[in-house]
């Protein structure tokens, strides 16, 4: 490669290699453009020594001939290359790094987004390995990163491609122009309210607030205020007027979420509210009217609860004008490849990372029955973006109640197959016979490692999962 000075006012000079290393590299350039892959070497202060003609692709002609000489953070930016970047310094203390994303740009170029992958040069002190190369790049374009399957379909934030998801869509579809209520079952963690969302935006009230509550979160009197507001003076700490959920949700969507823990008091003053939508701020005398659309979800058995008489008969119809029930994953496994896909391109896109889910790993996610549904796929792949030290996620790189899901206890196949409806109706028997120190053991080990459900199921012997399900079943907050 000759050398010269730049003709620009910053003036350069271009790194001259010994010829066996540059006729190397032009071999190297080669074979990797072959197949859509740029190739850029690096001197032992990040300046530019070779780069793949491939960038004019990339960037535009003539791009590739004026950066060797060029710090690399012109080209990658100083994120990741400038003098801390996170890039430069693992680099600098030998460390392999892959799947990153970057903005590649450089002067009045155009802007292309790519995944990286950087690495020290294993030099082998031979005339080929030219001391003035120390680091290498290797690009690829980050539109090539994997996405959902055709097949898979999207409505809002929710993916599917089962037949039981494609009818929810449809549905979703067909309320566009409806206010009618609507009632969303499912177990936790399935997506109701994403369901939830996905019908607020393909409504006429899109562009209104999405108001949800926990109706299972709070105690009934702060729950009633949270719901319809208060006046200064109406209970203790109340020190000023505050403006219920019902009214900032007026001209959009309120979802009611665990309707089924809702309190006996407040569900007539639910149900006034579906009937005439009015009510009043805790209080305080002055009728208020709400134009808010409702919509809520549980994952309890409402009519079983309707049967023992803990939901009002007149509530529970008012609700429950247009059901949808959200499968658990389990049983619509064809939807777990595109839902992987999915959560990994969100989780990586606001990491500034690209990784990809090998075939393995994939095989397992598939094989596990998921008793936390897409909440828990949901942590497993931040987990895995996490742990993965390549672009790869490895079957290694999950966690350990995926890869043993019978590690934690001899009981596991028999308890892991239990569906967790079936749980949910034998809770209402077999839970009074629980002991209450259980619960009080349980509540006391979550306190001490603060809610973090792994290390309480490290310290219980009991898998993640496990645990999951002792908490709801036990009612634990």
């Amino acid at each position: 490669m000759a050398s010269g000075a730049a003709t620009d006012p910053e003036s350069r000079c271009e790194p001259s290699l010994n010829p066996l290393t540059e006729a190397a590299l032009h071999g190297i350039t080669r074979a990797l453009a072959s197949v859509g892959r740029a190739f850029i070497c690096l001197d032992p202060s990040f300046r530019i020594v070779h780069v793949s003609k491939l960038l004019n692709d990339f960037l535009g002609e003539g791009v590739a001939a004026k950066l060797p000489g060029r710090p690399v953070e012109e080209l990658l930016g100083e994120d990741l290359f400038g003098q801390s970047g996170q890039l430069r310094q693992a680099l600098l203390e030998g460390q392999v790094r892959e799947g990153w994303r970057a903005t590649l740009k450089f002067a009045d170029s155009y802007t292309r987004l790519v995944s990286i992958t950087a690495a020290p040069m294993v030099t082998d002190h031979s005339e080929i390995c030219d001391p003035m190369v120390r680091y290498l790049i290797l690009l690829r374009p980050a539109d090539e990163e994997e996405s959902c399957p055709d097949a898979a379909i999207f409505c809002s934030d929710a993916v599917g491609c089962s037949t039981e998801m494609q009818r929810i869509f449809r549905l979703v579809g067909a309320l566009q122009h409806s206010e009618a209520t609507v009632l969303i079952t499912g177990e936790s963690g399935t997506g109701k309210e994403v369901v939830a969302r996905a019908i607020h935006k393909n409504s006429l009230r899109s562009g209104g607030p999405f108001v949800a509550v926990n109706c299972g979160a709070l105690p009934a009197d702060l729950l009633e205020s949270e719901l319809f507001g208060h006046v200064r003076g109406a209970f203790t700490g109340a020190v000023r007027d505050r403006v219920g959920r019902f009214e900032l949700a007026s001209q959009g969507t309120l979802f009611l979420d665990e309707i089924g823990d809702l309190p006996s008091q407040l569900q007539v003053k639910l149900l006034r509210v579906l009937q005439e939508h009015q009510y009043e701020r805790v209080g305080e005398s002055t009728t208020r009217t709400t134009h808010a659309r409702i919509i809520a979800a549980t994952n309890a058995d409402l009519r079983g609860a309707l049967r023992q008489g803990r939901i009002r008969d007149d509530l529970y119809y008012r609700l429950c004008v247009v059901p949808i029930e959200v499968p658990p994953l389990r049983a619509r496994r064809e939807d777990t490849p595109p839902l992987v896909h999915h959560l990994l391109n969100r989780i990586t896109s606001q990491r500034g990372l690209v990784r990809r889910i090998s075939p393995q790993a994939m095989r397992m996610l598939l094989d596990y029955a998921w008793p936390g549904n897409v909440r828990e796929l949901a942590n497993v792949i931040e987990y895995a973006v996490v742990v993965a030290r390549g672009e790869t996620i490895l079957p290694d790189d999950l966690p350990q109640e995926i890869l043993h899901p019978c590690s934690a206890t001899a009981a596991c196949p028999a308890e892991e197959s239990i569906d967790t409806t079936t749980a949910s109706h034998l809770s209402g028997s077999a839970q009074s016979d629980k002991p209450s120190d259980e619960a009080t053991h349980l509540q006391a080990v979550l306190e001490k490692h603060h809610w973090k459900r792994a290390n309480a199921a490290k310290e219980l012997g009991l898998s993640r999962s496990t645990l999951w399900r002792k908490i709801r079943e036990l009612k634990l907050q």
